[in-house]
């Protein structure tokens, strides 16, 4: 056992999950309550300490990772061929897994009816609805918004999806031009990733600690009683979650022509630490370095996959909200016509594409959704207690669903990376 806590990272953030929870329970008002409530909200916030320690060092290094791995990635075919290849499929790919994604979380909803087996009045007495403060453009609008206008703005702001744009701008521009002109900021860019890949080494030392403050902390924070007020809507989306999982798979298995259960094992390390953290940037890294190692991915198809499919391949956030809106819907009684049903369904596929890789932001834009189509968004103060829960099941499908794309990337594309010097 010891060799292998030493050894393999996944066990050790096992391990860790398992005791956070055991101790997050324990000191939990609503679980074994060893302390008093003011004491066990203090100690939770120094065992989550480490875990913010970790999401912080990650943070502080995504938007250079992001911007040089993607301007490598598409650099390090030299071809303007290749780029055109992975282009017009990536995006369609993604816009697909998405929409389907979003019509298993209509289906599984629209069964299982979980809004019928909450009273509201009870739930929202003690909740508190999340704040929106934002507004819902037009689709011209956000058409616009994709071009980063202003880049040190958008650094600044850590607008992921406009640094990724940026990002394939340069790459482009770079191919385009000749080789000598680009190599001083190909160097710069390998040396950008590998001072970032560095810190990041340093943070998942911390992993296996960060994990369990920060699993200690919610489960003080959310405890037996809200899981229990919410089981309905909980057992949905993580129903939802696990055929879109299965789904996942039988792509896996028809298309990049690979054992759905070889691959399972290969991407378990990158699933147990995505739910761990609840942030698809924060995994990043292992994705690729997984990819590559694990799923012998070429790195040119990695390092453009993964850092986009982070920004833009949110479809366990996509079956989330739609499943969360129309829980409230059913709330409120609110019945919504075959017209609204496709308004929300092409709402959330937008709303997702984009949405930041941080914990916490779902029940924001959901709120903006359900205002946008008439449904009260105090109602999704309901969802509070367990949000950071589903956040974490659904940030494991979203990597998943990554790594899912690198495959198929790369098996349409034709190129297996053997990398036989990894061994040594």
């Amino acid at each position: 056992l010891d060799y292998l806590l030493r050894g393999l990272l996944w066990a050790q953030i096992l391990l860790a999950m398992v005791l956070g929870v055991a101790l997050g329970l324990c000191l939990s008002p609503s679980g074994g309550a060893l302390v008093a409530s003011d004491t066990a909200s203090l100690l939770a916030a120094w065992l989550a300490l480490p875990g913010r320690l970790f999401l912080a060092m990650i943070q502080m290094v995504v938007v250079p990772l992001v911007l040089s791995s993607i301007i490598l990635g598409i650099t390090s075919s030299g071809d303007p061929k290749f780029l055109k290849q992975i282009g017009l499929r990536i995006a369609p790919y993604f816009i697909l897994t998405t929409s389907v994604a979003v019509f298993i979380g209509c289906i599984v909803a629209l069964w299982l009816q979980p809004g019928q087996y909450i009273d509201v009045g009870a739930e929202l007495a003690t909740a508190t609805a999340p704040e929106s403060a934002v507004a819902v453009a037009s689709l011209p609008d956000r058409l616009i918004e994709i071009i980063p206008a202003n880049p040190t703005s958008a650094l600044l702001s850590r607008s992921m999806f406009q640094i990724v744009v940026l990002a394939i701008f340069i790459a482009v521009a770079m191919v385009s031009i000749s080789e000598r002109r680009a190599k001083p900021l190909l160097d710069l860019c390998v040396s950008v990733q590998d001072v970032s890949m560095k810190i990041v080494s340093w943070a998942m030392a911390l992993a296996p600690i960060a994990v369990f403050g920060l699993l200690a902390q919610i489960s003080v924070q959310v405890g037996f009683d809200a899981i229990v007020g919410v089981a309905s809507y909980m057992g949905t989306v993580l129903l939802g979650l696990l055929l879109l999982l299965m789904f996942y798979m039988v792509i896996v298995a028809l298309f990049a022509r690979r054992s759905p259960l070889a691959f399972l094992r290969a991407i378990s390390g990158v699933q147990l630490l995505a739910f761990s953290t609840s942030s698809s940037a924060a995994v990043m890294p292992l994705s690729m370095k997984t990819a590559e190692t694990q799923l012998n991915v070429s790195p040119s198809v990695s390092q453009f996959v993964v850092p986009l499919g982070a920004t833009v391949n949110m479809d366990g956030t996509a079956l989330y909200q739609v499943v969360a809106a129309l829980f409230i819907a059913q709330l409120y009684n609110v019945d919504l016509s075959t017209v609204e049903l496709a308004v929300l369904i092409f709402t959330v596929v937008g709303a997702s594409i984009g949405s930041p890789s941080t914990p916490g932001v779902g029940i924001v834009i959901l709120a903006t959704i359900l205002q946008g189509l008439g449904i009260p968004p105090d109602g999704a103060a309901i969802l509070l207690g367990v949000d950071r829960i589903l956040d974490m099941c659904r940030t494991s499908v979203n990597v998943s669903g990554d790594l899912t794309a690198c495959v198929v990337m790369d098996k349409w594309l034709g190129e297996r990376h053997a990398m036989p010097e990894a061994v040594h």
